[in-house]
């Protein structure tokens, strides 16, 4: 566009001497009629090269006027017979030019698009006149913020395992005088969010290394041979800084198992991923170069790239332990102005199976949550608070309940929290509330002790008592006929514990210790019996253990509930009253206590707990009632 408007500019200024002329514009017969009549005074003509003329005068009265001569008209001797004062001007200059300006703008505007789209496409391309092939690899450097292990916590295995690379490259000869070789790559693998690129920024900052990172869609292009191209660019890069270290992430975009696709699969990957097997380990070596990649699809990977002298080691970088996200919340509690409540281990026990990442997002939502209620420290509270809405959503106080459904969430709720109370092996309540959030309309929570690894037969039977104990609640309270769909969710939960504990884990009498299961779960998150490979009498029988499994829970349920029946109307009653309660106080109800609310200020909650995510830990915890069809 700023080239059209200058072009444009330019032409306008250039012509604006031939062009411009004075007063008004007249056609030639007016301007011959006005001649013979004697009303013309004078004029100017102005030749050009095709034969016409431009003519410019001023009349009798003093009006000026401008016309155009046709070619070849012969109109001089008339106008002088007349007593006409006529000028005769030589053809300017710059008309040539003009023309051929206005002959070649077109072909002026193509070339300065194509320009300016090619000077676009070698920058992104790494420039150069064939920048296609270039490296799109960025190189780290300190300025940027240096990244050491003491920034990274909660992945000591992870790390201890790397710290013989970053040894290496602080002094390569350690290992060549007795003939050790370094690994050549490593491959971090762990769910999204784990620490695998802060670890490897980690790995260049301690070793004090050129750090070059890219991304594995950034070799595939829709131009055949250009990932190849990109490949050996980025390794002779490396090369002119070695030693140095060289992070892929994402690497499973380039090394998917070659032929695994329908027809021919993607030739320009495949030549892609040849080209990284040869530069990684083929006939030139490339030393000092450790190339670090990070996926969490280990599984699709080609074999040729996971071999010994390619990657050699595979890093698990797993969800953290409890004292694992306890170190990863002091990392980013130094951040945040806290108060004297705040306990870290505390939150890291009511977060289990949270990452890195979700444990970055948990502070930074309760720093978010602080200011916005005008506090200047972040209190337990806050993470309380921020926990539930990292998990389940924002509060939903706007949400419009009758009564009868605000007792019937309280009594469902009050079921979950007093057969949690009344079963040894549950875990301890963090609090219970009836504040609807997500598509909950309340929760109870559990505060695991610690984490735990592997379950027992009582303790899964003890949570499908738990899950059932709103559903109970309810028909104890209300009757048969108003049982409501708000334990869908628990219903769900239970049923898919009890299939687990038959058809996976053997811990059904009459099926013995045999898997039934296909080893995955369904998207339903069943799973799936291996009913080709069963008769239907087994599969008969795996339906009917489940069933006489969930019916056992509800009925425990049901007399845990029916032999306590004062101690859940007081929970449900306190419910409804405070609408939240911590474990303290439904311990207080259960024992005979009143609670007591009438200080000056509402008593903190306890610092954190949550309930544990159905992926990380097979049992109900939440029993939040569900909204119908939920």
């Amino acid at each position: 566009m700023a080239i059209i408007f200058g072009l444009i500019l330019f032409v306008r200024a250039f012509d604006s001497g031939s062009t411009a002329a004075p007063g008004d514009s007249i056609t030639y017969s007016q301007f011959i009629k006005a001649a013979d009549e004697g009303d013309v005074q004078s004029i100017t003509i102005a030749t050009s090269t095709t034969g016409s003329a431009a003519i410019s005068g001023k009349m009798q009265d003093g009006k000026t006027f401008h016309t155009i001569s046709p070619p070849g008209a012969n109109f001089t001797d008339r106008l002088i017979a007349k007593g006409v004062a006529v000028q005769v001007k030589a053809e300017e200059g710059s008309s040539l030019w003009l023309l051929l300006l206005y002959n070649s703008l077109p072909f002026l505007l193509i070339l300065g698009i194509s320009f300016f789209i090619m000077r676009q496409m070698q920058k992104n391309a790494g420039g150069g006149a064939m920048g296609f092939g270039k490296s799109r690899a960025r190189m780290l450097t300190q300025k940027e913020g240096r990244v050491t292990f003491a920034d990274v916590a909660g992945i000591d295995e992870a790390r201890e395992e790397l710290q013989e690379i970053v040894e290496y490259l602080k002094d390569p000869g350690k290992f060549a005088r007795l003939g050790g070789k370094i690994p050549k790559g490593a491959l971090l693998v762990g769910s999204p969010g784990t620490g695998k690129t802060l670890l490897a920024r980690a790995i260049a900052g301690e070793a004090g290394v050129p750090f070059f990172t890219i991304s594995g869609s950034d070799f595939v292009e829709m131009f055949v041979g250009v990932g190849a191209s990109r490949v050996r660019d980025m390794f002779e890069q490396a090369k002119r800084s070695a030693p140095c270290i060289v992070f892929i992430d994402e690497i499973d975009a380039v090394g998917r198992h070659r032929g695994a696709g329908l027809g021919n699969g993607n030739d320009e990957r495949e030549q892609t991923l040849n080209q990284l097997l040869v530069e990684m380990d083929g006939f030139e070596a490339n030393e000092g170069i450790i190339i670090i990649a990070a996926t969490n699809r280990p599984d699709v990977l080609d074999p040729a790239l996971l071999r010994p002298g390619r990657f050699d080691r595979q890093v698990v970088v797993p969800r953290p332990d409890i004292d694992g996200r306890e170190q990863i919340l002091g990392v980013h509690m130094k951040k945040v102005p806290l108060a004297p409540d705040v306990d870290a281990r505390t939150i890291a026990r009511g977060t289990p199976g949270f990452s890195g990442a979700d444990l970055a997002n948990l502070v930074n939502e309760a720093a978010l949550l602080a200011a916005r209620r005008g506090k200047r420290l972040v209190a337990a509270q806050e993470f309380d608070d921020a926990r539930d809405k990292v998990m389940m959503g924002a509060e939903r106080r706007s949400m419009a309940m009758t009564d009868d459904e605000k007792k019937m969430t309280a009594y469902h709720e009050a079921g979950h929290a007093l057969v949690f109370a009344h079963e040894p092996t549950a875990d301890p309540i963090h609090k219970a509330t009836i504040i609807p959030r997500g598509f909950a309309l309340g929760m109870v929570q559990p505060l695991p002790e610690r984490d735990s690894y592997s379950y027992h037969r009582d303790k899964m039977h003890a949570d499908i008592a738990v899950a059932f104990g709103g559903r109970a609640a309810e028909e104890i309270i209300f009757g048969h006929d108003k049982v409501s769909s708000g334990a869908s969710s628990d219903i769900q939960q239970a049923t898919r514990l009890a299939r687990a504990m038959v058809t996976k884990w053997g811990m059904s009498d009459k099926l013995g210790p045999l898997d039934f299961s296909e080893g995955d779960e369904t998207p339903t998150g069943y799973f799936a019996p291996q009913q080709k490979r069963m008769s239907g009498e087994t599969i008969k029988l795996i339906d009917s253990e489940v069933k006489r499994f969930v019916e056992q829970g509800l009925e425990r349920a049901r007399h845990i509930l029916t032999t306590n029946i004062d101690q859940l109307h007081l929970i449900a009653q306190a419910l409804l009253e405070f609408e939240t309660l911590t474990g303290e106080e439904i311990k207080t109800l259960i024992g005979g206590g009143k609670i007591d609310r009438s200080g000056p200020t509402k008593p903190n909650l306890p610092t954190a707990g949550s309930s544990i995510p159905k992926a990380k830990r097979p049992k109900t915890g939440l029993g939040g009632a569900a909204p119908a069809g939920a």
